[in-house]
């Protein structure tokens, strides 16, 4: 794939070949994201103007959401249809041989055999949704996480990866009690403690800000804005065990102050 950057939040991506169009779209497009081969910086969350090309001259252009930077790529996710994308990137492509006689009946299922051609389709239905997010990609499961119903999000939230986390953070139907999950989780980082802090509609819950200020991952400053906003008897349990000396220091003047 060749990639050019055309603008501060544009960029162009062509495929050289079918196959690896067709590639990109099982891991990738068929999800609705892209790996973006590139070492550009661009900031989380920002939209870009993406133009895709096909080998064979089909475009189309669309606005993607930068949703992770990896080491050598940029994680895109966009709204659409893929199956209608990736249509549309073939335009223009050779006819295909005609089939011969043999190769045709080849290809027919036979009356009655429909459920066995279907088989690995039915498989793949009844495969459970543990097993699917497990085998993903950490790519697959950054774009994932975005727009994972609840259940696959109960999985993701238990990812050791941070980049899953902050990108469950961006997932629109993301409920209270799961932000409390990522707050408590092992794997916090300043950036997701930093997005939680900046949402009000979360922090206004006790229980998010209570998974923070526990959380010995929880930069302490984060930790030392939401103390004033604690109820005494939380601010009791912190004093006597806070996550940082700074807290319980801090924890211990306001319970003074109040005498």
């Amino acid at each position: 794939m060749k990639v050019d950057r055309t603008g501060d939040s544009a960029f162009t991506a062509e495929f050289d070949t079918e196959e690896e169009l067709r590639d990109e779209h099982r891991s990738n497009l068929s999800v609705g994201g892209l790996r973006l081969p590139s070492s550009e910086k661009v900031g989380l969350q920002t939209t870009v103007a993406l133009t895709l090309r096909g080998p064979w001259g089909g475009e189309v252009a669309l606005a993607a959401t930068v949703v992770a930077e990896l080491p050598d790529a940029i994680a895109l996710a966009f709204e659409g249809d893929p199956d209608e994308i990736l249509r549309r990137l073939l335009a223009g492509a050779p006819a295909a041989e005609p089939r011969t006689g043999a190769e045709d009946s080849a290809a027919r299922v036979p009356d009655g055999e429909d459920s066995a051609a279907r088989a690995p389709e039915a498989s793949e239905g009844r495969q459970s949704v543990w097993d699917r997010v497990r085998g993903l990609t950490q790519m697959e499961k950054l774009l994932l996480a975005v727009k994972a119903d609840r259940t696959e999000r109960a999985l993701l939230v238990n990812d050791s990866d941070p980049r899953v986390l902050l990108s469950l953070l961006r997932n629109p139907r993301l409920t209270v009690d799961e932000v409390v999950r990522v707050a408590k989780s092992s794997y916090l980082t300043y950036q997701i403690a930093d997005v939680i802090m900046k949402t009000g509609q979360w922090m206004g819950g006790l229980e998010v800000r209570l998974a923070l200020i526990h959380n010995a991952k929880t930069p302490p400053a984060f930790g030392l804005r939401i103390l004033p906003t604690l109820p005494d008897s939380e601010v009791k349990a912190i004093a006597r065990g806070g996550t940082s000396m700074a807290l319980k220091q801090a924890a211990l003047r306001r319970l003074q102050g109040k005498r």
